[in-house]
């Protein structure tokens, strides 16, 4: 199998920077192409949850979310992929699992490198990390984040 492109979903928790160094080693491996993609929840379907937000509080989030996920995209690159040969930052807003199928049809990645849980899972697979699992058509290789010692 021969993979050159490699698409690594994160939400920046702990748990989904437990992926990196899987999407490193194959980076190295097949000289792949990373596809860095951050989903910004569409906040609209909170508001039945919290009262009534109306499109321009949704849209102040967005204001404030797109742009500090974009900073923070850059910074990873810098940082975590500066030895990487290629990557592409993509920022979406939507539901994260329909939007990462989206963006595996749309962007045709090998393989997708994704933590078995991000920042709200309590569990051992996320409902984002199933619903990809079980939707996409390409392969996905789910990382367990590191588990703490108690001390």
């Amino acid at each position: 199998m021969e993979i050159k492109k490699i698409l690594w979903p994160t939400d920046f928790s702990d748990n989904a920077n437990a992926a990196l160094p899987y999407v490193l080693s194959l980076t190295q491996k097949y000289g792949a192409e990373i596809y860095l993609l951050y989903v910004a929840e569409d906040m609209a379907d909170y508001g039945s949850w919290y009262g009534e937000l109306t499109p321009s509080h949704v849209e102040k989030l967005h204001e404030w979310e797109i742009p500090h996920a974009k900073k923070k995209l850059e910074q990873v690159c810098r940082k975590d992929l500066a030895g990487c040969p290629m990557f592409h930052k993509l920022v979406l807003v939507g539901d994260p699992a329909r939007e990462i199928l989206k963006t595996i049809e749309k962007e045709g990645p090998d393989v997708v490198v994704m933590a078995t849980h991000g920042r709200k899972g309590r569990f051992e697979l996320g409902s984002v990390t199933e619903r990809v699992v079980r939707n996409s058509p390409v392969p996905v290789w789910t990382v367990r984040p590191f588990q703490r010692k108690k001390a």
